[in-house]
């Protein structure tokens, strides 16, 4: 216990130091929110492989997806790395860094106001973005709380309320630049310790091939054996619904393409997209490889784990040497962290310059907006963790229903207006109301009918009362929704060349 204390403290104090270091560097909103668009390829690349992944991905989604699928899971870890790491960097990551500088927009919904020339649908899109960042936020809490309980024997509470308030620290002083070394770090600290986990968590018993094999022996639900340890587990059809929303969903959320505005240039573009893809194969296909073997570790009791699926994973854990156990809360600190400040920075600087400075007039000079935003990232913990006490206290909370739901709305919501207006001048802005309206509107009806209805149904073998697969459909659903309503809806003169004029700046060396 005490080199687990030894190990915390040191983490948080050199937290607390980086935030500490860079309070005077942060002056200016550009500096503070994007980092003066001058990061490199390497805290890029780790900065946004730490805003991905948290303790929602290591203790929610692995426990819950390594129960369902076995071995099979390690594909949600491989499709986050192809899919939601290089193909996203590939496809979005020069071309938003180009336009976000042409247009001068530091947040998701100022690019969404000078792209289409609309005040409406940055109010719109800054609401959204607010109101569903939060279930992400309290999930993470959820996840990294669940930990602690079972590394220090501390009430969840005082974890969540802790882990809050030194995040608060670092963020409000150092903003993105602190917030993008303390990436850097955590990155290294992910990397080491998920190898070292998964090595020691499968020698528990017998190694790779002996830990396959016990698994093979398991019954699924139809009562077949050698289920969980195949190359597509047991029910293949929904594990497609959690590789899309887990991986694609990266590509509309602002937390995470906000990363492409403060890139450097194209050769860090380049850099960064080998980096964060290696990244992710390791930390991700690690996570869910790892939990594909949580059935050796936890009673099934009526093909649910006994304590629940968030305590899969910290079962997992607790043999562990003690250092090693050290080594994998400052692992968890260190994702569930970076995602936050990564979480609470995109919330506080969207409500600041998207929605209260154009309500002052020009009342607001740069020293009062940095206030505003260091401000609103108090708030906006504040609500997030009462939210996650509130929702931690009831059994039948589930990590990946909160995060599913909050992808959902704000992928759905975000993720073709985004793209689609990177690539095609003939987005019109009733196709971009158009997909924030499904985007959340499925999300909505969906958790009001199945999750809080209590509802159940199955359908050519997809589970529709799965948050999951329903943030996914609502993904695919705008991508087909935009195209279609941008077409059927007239383009004004006006908008037709704003667009021609700001697509200029692809044909600029």
């Amino acid at each position: 216990m005490i080199a687990r204390w030894i190990v915390l403290v040191v983490y948080l104090a050199l937290m607390i130091g980086i935030g500490a270091y860079y309070r005077r560097k942060s002056a200016s909103v550009n500096d503070f929110v994007l980092g003066g668009r001058g990061l490199g390829a390497w805290f890029t690349a780790f900065a946004y492989g730490t805003s991905y992944f948290s303790a929602v991905i290591f203790v929610g989604y692995a426990g819950k997806f390594g129960w369902n699928y076995g071995a099979a899971a390690t594909w949600v870890g491989i499709g986050n790395a192809v899919i939601g790491s290089w193909l996203a960097w590939k496809v979005l990551g020069r071309r938003t860094r180009i336009m976000t500088k042409h247009l001068e927009a530091k947040t998701m919904p100022e690019y969404f106001e000078k792209r289409y020339n609309s005040k409406t649908l940055k109010i719109v899109s800054a609401l959204i973005v607010f109101v569903f960042l939060i279930p992400y936020t309290a999930s993470v809490y959820n996840g990294l709380s669940r930990l602690f309980e079972k590394g220090f024997g501390m009430p969840y509470k005082y974890c969540i309320i802790g882990m809050a308030l030194f995040t608060a620290v670092y963020v409000i002083m150092g903003g993105y630049k602190a917030t993008a070394l303390n990436d850097f770090i955590q990155g290294l600290i992910m990397l080491v310790g998920i190898t070292a986990v998964v090595f020691a968590v499968l020698n528990q018993n017998g190694g790779l091939g002996a830990s396959l094999d016990l698994l093979g022996e398991i019954p699924a639900a139809d009562g077949k054996t050698q289920q969980y340890n195949s190359l597509f587990g047991p029910d293949p059809i929904n594990l497609v619904g959690v590789v899309i929303l887990t991986s694609l969903g990266t590509w509309g959320l602002p937390q995470m393409v906000q990363k492409f505005y403060a890139i450097k240039d194209d050769k860090a573009i380049k850099t960064g997209t080998v980096v964060s893809t290696f990244f992710a194969f390791i930390v991700a296909g690690g996570c869910y490889f790892l939990g594909g073997f949580g059935r050796l570790f936890v009673k099934n009791v009526d093909g649910m784990p006994a304590e629940g699926f968030d305590a899969i994973v910290p079962i997992m854990m607790e043999k562990l040497p003690s250092l090693l156990f050290g080594l994998v809360i400052v692992l968890v600190l260190s994702a569930s962290m970076s995602t936050l400040s990564s979480l609470v920075l995109t919330s506080s600087s969207t409500l600041t310059i998207d929605l209260i400075k154009p309500f002052m007039k020009g009342k607001m000079d740069e020293k009062k907006e940095l206030i505003t935003m260091r401000i609103f990232i108090a708030v906006f913990l504040l609500i997030s963790v009462v939210l996650a006490i509130i929702t931690l206290e009831n059994p039948q909370t589930v990590i990946s229903t909160l995060m599913s739901i909050s992808w959902g709305a704000l992928a759905g919501a975000f993720l073709a207006p985004f793209m689609y207006g990177l690539f095609w001048k003939g987005v019109t802005k009733a196709a971009v109301m158009a997909s924030f309206i499904s985007g959340v509107g499925i999300t909505v009806v969906h958790m009001a009918y199945y999750t809080l209805a209590g509802h159940t149904g199955m359908l050519w073998g997809i589970n529709l009362a799965s948050p999951i697969n329903a943030g996914a459909f609502a993904m695919l659903f705008g991508l087909i929704l935009v195209p279609i309503v941008s077409l059927i809806t007239k383009q004004k003169d006006a908008d037709k060349a704003l667009a021609e004029e700001i697509f200029k700046c692809y044909e600029q060396e």
